[in-house]
This record gives structure tokens, C-alpha cells and sequence, in this order.
């Protein structure tokens, strides 16, 4: 069972977190779409507040927080633009976790306790022009040169690339290993000669998460930079922060969907149609209760997988689960949001045309939700085939 922090401490710290959010976060939402970045003090403040240090044990200068205490904070963080959250979720999952789960000690120490505190912000190198949802096909390769690695090649879409210090990054050590078995993961730090970050990409939403291409041509990296000190094991690595990664994702969109609910509630009783406010209208009262509805249900799916996984129990099939439905239930609540702010809603003043925006690339990063019906349907075959029919979790 993995250690939480005790509850009274957690609620003292999630008051502050909802204060955060109400005082600070959201009335600057505004000014972190119009100058493309989250301020440089609100980004302070977040580090004075540890949010960078919640996933991580309290030995590496963490809180020690167990999965449940972590996506609970999330729900709140991300009832503030989603974009604070991507400031540092790339950190607190792909980056870390990887090193934690799968790191020498050497390389915990000298990364995580940086990483908790937010002095260096941690991204995740994988997706490349012809590998995607395919991640064993991809192409940038690592060859060892006596006591370092050079490696050749793209990574694209990578979020946080311009603000990283450090780049967990996979590569293809064995070429005469097809698929998965001959990655390896390296850490990479932005100094290194070799590397560099292209242009910032111009996306549809979450201005101010920035993503950007990594180059590596002839990029120079010791022997000590490889995860674990062991050739191979990239894959599992990789999924190690993924698996993490796509829980909290799904925990954002639960964050999101409480933010548009509440938007679209608030709109629909000040709103006056017809000599009276829109939300006595049972046609708006349906698409509420359905907003509502599956808000609770993803909630409630996320925070039972949450203590599961603290239990140490088998979760992957359900965190595919959390993620697919989560993630698909998001832009169901934002679509709705629009239609019950009509004309308005589709303004760019509105704060919902916005957060439609952001929240679309829910159901693509992380492995998409047809990726993760197919995790879903694989888990459910093995554990038909194990349990002799029974699939139940």
C-alpha cells in the first residue's frame, strides 16, 4: 500500500490549493492566453506551493502523496485553465517517474529533489514524425561510442521542450531488434551538444503549453545519462511515466468538466429568455444533468483506480478505462457548455469557446482513445483467458 500524508494535512493543503486556484489562477487566465505563457510569478508561486513535488516520496524532497491524494489535487488545480496544469505535469509524470521506478539511485538523487522544487522542469521525449500510437517503431537512435552515446533523431510534439532542463528520451540502442525490445531511455539534459529545440508548434487550444520538435544531430550523451544503467528496457520505462501520466490526465478532465459544468450553471440562471432565466428550461435542465452525471461517473471511476492503484493492485486496464471515457466525457460537457451559452459561447470573450478548445487534445496525447480501446479489449481477453471467463475487476 503506498504511504499517503495524513488527511488533516492533506485538506489544510488542498484549502490552500482551492484558494490558488479561486484568487490567483483563474483571474489570469486571460492574460495566460494573451502572452502565450504562464507568468513567471504565478509560476513561482506554484513552486512555493509544491505542486511540483506531489508525485514524488517525501525522500526526494516530495509531499509523499499517495495516487488518490494526487488526483484529488488535480481535480482542483484543473478547475483553473488546464495549461497551469501542463507547466508541470510533464515534471511530476513522464519525467519523473521514470527516474523514480526505474533509475540508479545516483540518478534519483541527482534529479528528483530538483525536480520537486520545480528548479527544473522535466519533458518527455517519445512521439516522432512516423512513431506515435507505434512507439516501438520508432527511429532516433543511440549508439554507443566508447563512454557516451550518440544519438540521431526527431522527437516531435513534445511538451515543455522550450522550457525543459532535462529530457527523458527514448531510443533505439539495438537495431537488429524489431519492435519494442531494443529501446533504451536516456536522460538528457538541454545543455547537451547536439540537441535542439525547433520552433514552438501553433496549436488549436492551451495557448501558453508550449510544444516544439527536439533535433538530435550527433548529440552527445554519457554513459550515466541511461536509465537504470541498462540497455533495453526503454519501453517499460516509458510506459512506467505513461501509465502515471494518463491517470492524472484523466483526473484534468474531471477538473475541466467541474469548470465548464459550473460555468454553463451559472450562465444558464443569469441568463433571461423569455421573461425568466434559461435554466428553468427543462431542455437546459437535461443537458446540465448530463453534464453533472458524467462528471461524477469519471470522478468516481478515477478515484476507485486511484486507491487501487495505492493498494498495488493490477490497474493498467483501468486506467485505460479512466482515461477513454474520461477524456471523451470532457468534450461531451464542453460541447454542452457551448450550446447553453448559445451566440455567446462561441465568442472568443467567453471563457467556454476557450475551454473547448483546450480540453479537445484530451482524447489524442497520452495514446489516443482508440488506443486505449484496444488496451481495454486486450485486458479484458487476458483476464478472461486467466479467470476463466471472468473479466471483473
Amino acid at each position: 500500500m503506498t504511504t499517503a500524508v495524513p488527511e488533516d494535512d492533506f485538506d489544510e493543503f488542498l484549502t490552500s490549493l482551492r484558494r490558488f486556484v479561486r484568487e490567483t489562477l483563474r483571474p489570469n487566465e486571460r492574460r495566460l492566453e494573451s502572452e502565450d505563457a504562464v507568468p513567471p510569478e504565478i509560476l513561482r508561486q506554484m513552486c512555493e506551493m509544491q505542486l511540483f513535488a506531489t508525485s514524488l516520496p517525501k525522500e526526494y524532497g516530495g509531499l509523499g502523496l499517495s495516487m488518490e491524494q494526487q488526483v484529488r489535487a488535480h481535480m482542483e488545480l484543473t478547475q483553473a485553465s488546464c495549461v497551469y496544469r501542463s507547466r508541470l505535469s510533464t515534471t511530476i509524470g513522464l519525467g519523473s517517474q521514470p527516474i523514480l521506478h526505474f533509475g540508479t539511485e545516483e540518478q534519483r538523487q541527482r534529479y528528483l529533489p530538483k525536480m520537486a522544487s520545480g528548479e527544473i522542469t522535466a519533458a518527455f521525449g517519445l512521439t516522432e514524425p512516423e512513431a506515435g500510437s507505434d512507439a516501438g517503431s520508432l527511429r532516433t537512435t543511440a549508439k554507443r561510442h566508447g563512454d557516451h552515446y550518440v544519438l540521431n533523431g526527431i522527437k516531435r510534439y513534445i511538451t515543455n521542450a522550450p522550457e525543459a532542463d532535462v529530457f527523458i528520451v527514448m531510443a533505439r540502442t539495438d537495431p537488429q531488434i524489431a519492435g519494442s525490445g531494443g529501446i533504451s531511455a536516456f536522460i538528457v539534459e538541454a545543455d547537451a551538444p547536439g540537441l535542439s529545440i525547433g520552433p514552438i508548434d501553433k496549436k488549436m487550444g492551451q495557448s501558453g503549453a508550449h510544444t516544439a520538435e527536439l533535433l538530435f544531430n550527433d548529440c552527445r550523451v554519457p554513459v550515466s545519462a541511461l536509465v537504470g544503467g541498462k540497455e533495453g528496457n526503454g519501453f517499460k520505462t516509458a510506459m512506467g511515466g505513461i501509465n502515471h501520466a494518463r491517470l492524472h490526465v484523466a483526473a484534468t478532465c474531471v477538473g475541466q468538466a467541474i469548470r465548464l459544468t459550473e460555468e454553463a450553471l451559472t450562465y444558464a440562471q443569469q441568463r433571461v429568455q423569455f421573461e425568466q432565466p434559461i435554466v428553468n428550461f427543462q431542455a437546459i435542465q437535461h443537458m446540465l444533468a448530463d453534464c453533472r452525471t458524467e462528471t461524477f461517473a469519471a470522478q468516481a471511476m478515477v478515484l476507485e483506480t486511484a486507491r487501487r492503484w495505492d493498494e498495488r493492485e493490477d490497474v493498467i486496464t483501468d486506467i485505460a478505462c479512466c482515461k477513454y471515457f474520461a477524456s471523451e466525457m470532457v468534450c461531451r460537457v464542453a460541447d454542452r457548455a457551448v450550446q447553453i451559452h448559445g451566440g455567446a459561447g462561441y465568442m472568443a470573450t467567453s471563457d467556454v469557446e476557450r475551454l473547448y478548445r483546450d480540453v479537445r487534445v484530451f482524447r489524442i496525447f497520452e495514446g489516443t482513445s482508440q488506443i486505449q480501446q484496444t488496451l481495454i479489449a486486450r485486458g479484458m481477453i487476458k483476464a478472461a483467458e486467466s479467470n476463466e471467463g471472468d473479466w471483473d475487476p
